[in-house]
């Protein structure tokens, strides 16, 4: 499902509503007296006004002005986040930069006799913080902060990048009774205004004023944009899903055209003809991409001597995935260019994904850079073109007339898979010979994970036996993730063992760890406790305990944004279960068959039992990788399915 984007392109005159900021540290008594949000009395803060401002000024350079003003009411401690805040400012290249001014704060309480204080923003305790050479956080917290307070502050932002125009964002992680948003744009800006989400403005009006900004010494007039929203519900996060950014109730601001001083409008809009010429011939991108000669010297000759394409491919990946260390930014730019990159064998993504290309292309295989952005990056807007959208480069290359998508900052990603993060939506190929095109971001490998159990009932009350299971594609992938944040897999299994109080593993074994075009193999000796005392003769026993759903994922009422698993999804468990001859089953679970509507998923178990051996099995399938909104109840409900009927025991009877 598509991010709601509706694309403003007329101008309305006839409404004469004109926005308006609220005071400045003041209440009433009935903000203070306030205990909860009726519209959502689970939530723990809500936002009582919010206003902002931006426009162009007319002073030297023109910068672009941001007003930010809002005022909240803290129920309790869970929200005293909301007194933490943080303003991400940027530095350019060439001296340019944005800043901040004008920061106040106060928070209203009331003290232990029951009185009202105003405690203000000490200016002395706003902090800065260096994030990269691009991004800094201005930080501060407001003070006193107690059950039931209110919190206000507000601050002013100049930037010199005005084709960036402040975006807006209705929706936050707390409800809002009212965000107002005024924009000013000069006539000589032309912007492509959206509006992102799925609620319905309150208020939109565009008005006219006449000569309100001044360039070089001419008038012009202005566009008057005002958008604001009442009972505004909290966006809430759930598991699967994409960035918020593509489901947040939002404005959005790009520049389309300017106006120039000699009176010519030059087009800012890229068109993909246009992209596509600007990343070939940047030195940081289309330049590394042709630097085989630099590869080819670098690879071993083990390598160039292959015959195979596919081997010579997957023998490339897995040299180069060796070779770098991710630092972990993300980027579609060479940092400072792919020989320092190889020298430092430390790298960003784009040195290693680009180095790849090169690469392939050094042993006679044609490679293409994808660009695409990332899960927590947010879609990229086809409509309007801008590579600033894109935050991360894979490759690509076509062998035996199938297509690999390939990323070589994880060691232990299979050739041909990519990481989680990178499936998303589209991506634009770009070749070195031909114009770029889209590609789908899928992933047609399942996350496949079967778990064989053979476990016997001992006279002592103890359970012996082993545990097997086998790991494909994204489920190999996430176990290898797993297992390597240890320093070895006996360490892991070391952790293993701990965590699970119930069982103690005697013997383990981890086959093809590291062949990453293997199945993952784990299997387990154990020995667990089945009963010690036999109250009334019975003991019960969970056939589904190595494999439980324990808490469903999916808790919204009503979710409007799609759940996104990356990848389908088949998850199957049997089970052989030997008991001595002295007991009798006396209760076992039925067998269950769930289906969601259209095979879009299905969970199904049997359980049958033949003389002292019980066997029992469940198969968990999701055949879909992302789920619409309209399909969220069923899914939800089918977890809600699974995890009762995971709870349901086997109950042994002790004969006399």
């Amino acid at each position: 499902m598509k991010k709601l984007l509706l694309v403003i392109t007329t101008v309305l005159l006839a409404l004469t509503t004109h926005a308006q900021n609220f005071p400045e540290t003041q209440y009433i008594d009935s903000e203070m007296q306030l205990t909860k949000y009726d519209k959502d009395t689970s939530a723990h803060a809500v936002v009582l006004k919010e206003f902002g401002k931006a426009w162009i000024s007319s002073n030297d350079n023109m910068p672009l002005i941001y007003e930010y003003h809002v005022k909240i009411k803290i129920f309790d401690s869970k929200a005293f986040n909301q007194g933490n805040v943080s303003v991400r400012l940027y530095h350019g290249d060439n001296d340019s930069f944005e800043t901040i001014r004008d920061i106040k704060g106060v928070t209203f309480y009331k003290d232990d006799n029951g009185m009202i204080q105003k405690a203000e923003l000490d200016p002395k305790k706003v902090y800065r913080e260096t994030i990269n050479k691009h991004h800094e956080l201005v930080k501060f917290a407001l003070p006193n902060l107690r059950d039931g307070c209110i919190i206000e502050y507000s601050y002013v932002t100049e930037s010199p990048y005005r084709f960036n125009f402040h975006s807006w964002d209705f929706q936050s992680d707390i409800p809002k009774m009212y965000s107002e948003y005024e924009a000013h744009i000069p006539a000589i800006y032309e912007y492509n205004i959206s509006l992102r989400g799925f609620l319905k403005l309150t208020k939109s009006v565009l008005d006219l004023e006449r000569e309100c900004f001044s360039y070089y010494g001419v008038k012009a007039d202005c566009t008057k944009a005002i958008y604001a929203m009442e009972n505004v519900p909290a966006f809430v996060e759930e598991a699967h899903m994409t960035s918020p950014a593509n489901y947040l109730s939002a404005v959005y601001f790009e520049l389309a055209a300017m106006t120039k001083q000699n009176g010519i409008k030059e087009k800012i809009t890229q068109e993909w003809g246009s992209i596509d010429r600007e990343l070939k011939a940047n030195d940081s991108f289309g330049s590394q991409m042709k630097r085989r000669d630099l590869l080819k010297d670098h690879l071993p000759p083990s390598i160039l001597i292959l015959t195979d394409t596919l081997s010579k491919a997957k023998a490339v990946y897995a040299y180069l995935q060796k070779w770098f260390k991710w630092n972990k930014m993300r980027g579609i730019y060479s940092e400072d260019g792919l020989k320092k990159a190889l020298d430092n064998h430390s790298a960003n993504v784009a040195d290693i994904n680009l180095s790849l290309v090169a690469a392939l292309a050094a042993v006679g295989i044609n490679a293409e850079a994808v660009v695409l952005s990332t899960r927590d990056n947010g879609l990229v807007n086809k409509l309007f073109p801008v590579v600033s959208d894109f935050d991360y480069v894979i490759a690509r290359v076509n062998i035996g007339n199938k297509p690999y998508l390939l990323d070589a900052t994880d060691p232990v990603l299979a050739f041909g898979m990519l990481p989680l993060r990178c499936i998303n939506d589209q991506g634009r190929v770009m070749s070195l010979n031909k114009p770029s095109y889209w590609i789908d971001l899928v992933e047609n490998q399942k996350s496949t994970r079967t778990s064989s159990l053979d476990l016997t009932l001992q006279p002592d009350g103890k359970i012996k036996g082993t545990i097997n299971t086998y790991y494909v594609g994204y489920a190999a992938y996430e176990k290898r993730l797993a297992i390597k944040k240890f320093n070895s897999a006996d360490e892991y299994i070391e952790n293993l063992d701990e965590k699970n109080n119930r069982i103690k593993i005697v013997k383990s074994e981890i086959l093809n760890l590291d062949s990453l075009d293997l199945p993952l193999s784990e299997k387990l000796e154990v020995v667990m406790d089945g009963y010690k005392n036999l109250d009334g003769g019975n003991f019960t026993f969970n056939p589904a305990f190595w494999d439980l759903e324990t808490e469903n994922p999916f808790k919204l009422t009503e979710r409007n944004y799609p759940v996104d698993l990356g990848s389908t999804i088949d998850h199957r468990l049997s089970l052989l279960f030997h008991f001595p001859e002295n007991f009798t089953v006396s209760q076992q679970p039925n067998p269950v068959g769930i289906a969601l509507p259209n095979k879009a998923g299905r969970f199904i178990t049997s359980i049958e039992v033949s003389g002292n051996t019980i066997s029992y099995s469940q198969v968990e399938q999701l055949n879909k990788a992302i789920y619409t909104p309209e399909e969220y109840p069923y899914l939800k409900e089918l977890f809600n399915k699974i995890i009762q009927n995971q709870k349901a025991n086997i109950v042994f009877k002790k004969n006399p």
